[in-house]
């Protein structure tokens, strides 16, 4: 690039100089602005740059004047985003098991642009990626923009559906053939991204891990289910599917002790019905998805939680603590 050509970028090299360069914490004189630019190849005369300055705030930059030093200097002020909102979204990537590490360490380096480079060695210290379980599938990226795709354009999807064995292989649920469904929400649950659709063969809605998904694609089909949908309350489905397990929809009586209010109040919603039992206890009625993690949570709660019907929720609860049992015999 020929230096009348930079000349013309001179503003632009002026942006990311202050972007990069200066914080609340972190300003630069006037004479080391110049000396900056001039690493670009870019001259400029003092005024020019105040020009530049008033040129950048009618943007929407907030280019702040500092007094405070020997020398007067000047820096970003508020940005897009703040320091404690990039460490938020940094630390919900790094944690997020359903983002590849690959993928988060190239977010977390793409957070860093954001602010400036003195922050950046911040949000690298905020997170440990590499020790956290993550996903081993990449193509969960494209999986979530093609369904995305699917519901705004009113179509169907195909993919193929996949477990890990303990060989740490794919093996493919119904012996490699696609399965084609109505994708309706995307539902982020137990900290991973789940597809719910209609299956319009059995007639049901369904949910799907997307890691767990690949070969996606779009289907020239309208997609069915519509009349379930209308209905359909994404929030409400995840509430009463523990650990997004299938299972027989059915209301649950259940009792709790007094100081595992929250606990209940977590699982179930603000919203939940509390009714007084004793002074000790109190019962809630609950739609869930009956299924062993639904068990595995009423057993992590010990004596401090007893499901008080129907019947064959009992039954299926002493079920499954006997085999438990029989296991450590």
């Amino acid at each position: 690039m020929s230096k009348g050509t930079k000349q013309k970028y001179k503003l632009w090299y002026l942006i990311k100089i202050m972007e990069e360069l200066t914080d609340d914490e972190h300003s630069l004189t006037m004479s080391e602005i110049l000396t900056e630019l001039e690493k670009y190849g870019i001259t400029a005369e003092r005024k020019s740059i105040y020009d530049d300055f008033e040129a950048m705030r009618d943007l929407g930059f907030d280019v702040v004047g500092d007094d405070s030093g020997r020398y007067y200097s000047y820096f970003l002020g508020s940005r897009d985003f703040e320091l404690p909102e990039l460490k938020l979204l940094v630390d919900v990537i790094g944690s997020s098991k359903f983002i590849t590490e690959k993928k988060s360490k190239t977010l977390i380096k793409k957070l860093e642009s954001f602010t400036s480079v003195y922050n950046a060695k911040k949000l690298d210290r905020q997170v440990t990626v590499s020790n956290r379980v993550k996903t081993m599938n990449e193509s969960i990226y494209f999986n979530v923009d093609i369904i995305h795709t699917a519901i705004a354009e009113n179509c169907q999807v195909r993919f193929k559906y996949f477990s890990i064995n303990a060989k740490k292989e794919i093996e493919y649920r119904r012996d490699g053939e696609f399965y084609y469904v109505s994708p309706w929400a995307l539902l982020w649950n137990e900290e991973n991204y789940y597809l719910v659709a209609y299956d319009e063969e059995d007639e049901k809605i369904k949910h799907f891990r997307v890691d767990k998904m690949n070969k996606m694609c779009l289907v020239d089909a309208e997609r069915e289910g519509a009349k379930v949908f209308s209905k359909f309350n994404v929030a409400e489905y995840a509430k009463k599917t523990f650990g997004m397990y299938s299972g027989e929809m059915v209301n649950v009586k259940m009792e709790f002790d007094n100081d595992i209010a929250g606990v209940v109040i977590d699982r179930f919603g603000k919203d939940v019905r509390i009714i007084k039992n004793d002074k000790k206890k109190f019962v809630v009625s609950e739609e869930v998805q009956v299924s062993l993690l639904f068990y595995a949570w009423m057993f992590g709660l010990g004596d401090k939680a007893k499901i008080l019907g129907p019947q064959s929720v009992i039954d299926g609860m002493k079920e499954a603590c006997a085999k438990q049992a029989e296991m450590y015999k």
